[in-house]
């Protein structure tokens, strides 16, 4: 055809104007390889497919092409939706093909808006393509000045109110719903979590106090909401006779076991939430993919709706419904025999404050007895007492409250007779036969017996997690033969199912099979994970968040173990664990006297030093 390029399927000719990927380039000299001259004087050696040859030259220099003054939107208008050559194109908008004018046309076809194509087969676009590139070019810049204009506020930490959607993305890796960030990216800033966490707080997007753990462990943040059945008419023995008293701490919310004493008999009532969660009602399996209540410092989470804790919270009704456990034991604390009952139960609440100072009466002071001889029980059986500091942690009005939890008799009582409960259910259920979660713990890997503080933190480090077994296994840490955990159902799944079983009995029905027990257990205990994860979590976030607050506390901390240059301290006041720089030797449970020096709230770290 006229107009097109010579085709060159060797080698293009010695000072002609190619293009070398989107850049012209004179040829210098043809061999084995083509030597092109790029701008800036360097040269090169490539392939002759490399190039595409856009005059035939001669080009003495690329400082030649310069700037060319033509037509070639007149040009356009008049090939308007027809095809055309480099050289054609050239020739009607600058009246000559030459290396600069056949540059310049280039130029314009590279832009893409209306040209397109190659040397020899170019595309005049029609008005209506144009027109549409065109809005979508513009569209394309005023978003690019939008987004730098945002990442603009957002270096400046003063994001405009629409900016909103766009933080979302930034939220979401902060909540580790995604791994990565293109505004993290844009900033320069690593994509992590705490990264995220950090970019949001600093922008007013959360608050400073802000905790995302709970979402990001993936542990549900708002109550079931569900309906929830009537008390169905089961006939029940009457122990409103019983003086009856629920232990807790003060505001506890969910109460659900309380103690009575029938002479040598105790009895552990538990609100008998089975009775409104049958097995595979659509409660049952919310509470299973819950796994637990989500306990926070800033408030609670519960695994089933607050209309069953109404209803069953024992002492929140002037009469309440149970599941009672009776239990007798021997002179040395052994589990005689265990009655168990669907019952209606009158409840005071108490706290373990008032009933401190109530040991000695006789409401008490037999339940006092029987649990003592309980506990010296599972000592001579292994059990293993921790005096390790406990503190709560609680949110009130915007402001961290920590208050150390002291040691007393009280909650003690009320332990023990939980534990007493779990057993005495545990051999009731294996000599019926009933199939449920058995609680177990294999003994630590550490032997020595507790005497200090340090000696028990190792002591705990070396317990291995207690596991949910359908067969029956020593729970080692607790010095109990068999064990399940029978007297939380409104706050844990797994006691609701010990209940199911034991309601599935009381009934004359068929209880749930082994295998349908370890698959329940499978799946509530993966959801228990993310809320003991979450709580854990929450829990150093407060106590951090309450130490940047409060920048010139200052307190004890006791060395329970010792790493390179490090000591590893507990904080009693805090119930925390921290490392510390030291320059000089320490011994174990050694007090050192330290003050906060940094504190990293979406990293969960805090440095501290040494006074003195």
């Amino acid at each position: 055809m006229k107009g097109n390029l010579p085709a060159y399927h060797a080698n293009p000719p010695v000072d002609s104007l190619v293009l070398y990927k989107i850049r012209p380039a004179r040829v210098v000299s043809v061999g084995e390889k083509i030597e092109i001259e790029l701008e800036g004087g360097h040269s090169k050696r490539v392939r002759a497919k490399d190039v595409e040859v856009l005059h035939p030259g001669p080009l003495r220099q690329l400082a030649d092409l310069t700037p060319q003054t033509g037509e070639l939107t007149e040009a356009w208008e008049l090939l308007e939706g027809t095809e055309t050559t480099l050289r054609e194109l050239a020739e009607l908008a600058f009246d000559a093909f030459t290396p600069a004018t056949a540059w310049a046309t280039w130029q314009r076809v590279a832009e893409g808006l209306t040209f397109s194509g190659t040397p020899n087969a170019i595309r005049a676009q029609t008005r209506e393509a144009v027109e549409r590139e065109q809005a979508e070019r513009a569209a394309k810049a005023a978003a690019e000045r939008d987004w730098q204009d945002f990442l603009a506020r957002m270096a400046a930490a003063s994001p405009a109110p629409e900016d909103a959607p766009r933080l979302a993305e930034v939220e979401r890796l902060a909540l580790g719903q995604s791994e990565r960030s293109r505004i993290l990216e844009a900033l320069g800033h690593q994509q992590t979590p705490e990264n995220a966490h950090r970019a949001l707080i600093q922008v007013g997007y959360w608050a400073s106090h802000h905790n995302p753990h709970p979402r990001r462990c993936g542990a549900p943040i708002t109550d079931a909401d569900l309906p929830v059945p009537e008390l169905p008419e089961d006939e029940r023995l009457d122990l409103t006779h019983l003086a009856a008293y629920a232990i807790d701490d003060e505001g506890n919310q969910d109460p659900d076991d309380a103690l009575s004493i029938d002479g040598e008999r105790l009895w552990v009532h538990v609100a008998d939430v089975a009775a409104l969660v049958a097995a595979d009602s659509e409660l049952e399996r919310e509470a299973r993919a819950r796994g637990a209540n989500l306990y926070l410092p800033e408030g609670i989470v519960n695994m089933l709706p607050a209309a069953v804790t109404d209803r069953l919270g024992l002492g929140l009704q002037p009469v309440s419904p149970a599941l009672s456990f009776g239990i007798r034991c021997g002179e040395a604390g052994e589990i005689l025999d265990v009655e168990i009952h669907r019952t209606w139960v009158r409840v005071e609440r108490l706290s373990y404050e008032t009933v401190e100072q109530r040991l000695d009466e006789p409401a008490f002071a037999p339940m006092r007895t029987i649990t003592d001889r309980f506990r010296a029980y599972r000592t001579a059986r292994g059990a293993t007492s921790l005096d390790l500091p406990e503190v709560s942690v609680r949110v009130v009005d915007g402001r961290v409250v920590i208050r150390p939890l002291p040691k007393l008799n009280s909650r003690a009582l009320v332990t023990d007779a939980m534990l007493m409960a779990g057993e005495a259910v545990a051999r009731f259920c294996l000599d019926q036969g009933i199939p449920i979660p058995f609680a177990t713990q294999a003994p630590p890997e550490n032997g020595e017996e507790p005497t200090d503080l340090a000696t028990m933190y190792a002591r705990r480090r070396g317990f291995k997690p207690t596991r949910l077994m359908i067969e029956p296994d020593r729970h080692a840490g607790l010095g109990l033969d068999l064990y399940t955990r029978a007297t939380s159902p409104l706050r844990r799944y797994s006691d609701l199912l010990v209940h199911q079983q034991l309601r599935s009995w009381l009934a004359g029905r068929e209880p749930l099979v082994a295998s349908q027990i370890v698959e329940r257990i499978g799946e509530s205990d993966a959801a228990s994970v993310a809320i003991r994860r979450g709580e854990r979590l929450s829990n150093q976030h407060w106590k951090l968040l309450f130490l940047r607050d409060n920048p010139d506390w200052r307190g004890e901390g006791i060395v329970v173990g010792r790493e390179e240059r490090r000591a590893v301290v507990l904080l009693p006041e805090l119930a925390m664990e921290a490392r510390v720089r030291i320059r000089d030797e320490v011994s174990l449970n050694q007090s050192l006297r330290l003050a906060v020096t940094e504190v990293d709230l979406p990293g969960l770290t805090v440095n501290f030093r040494i006074l003195g």
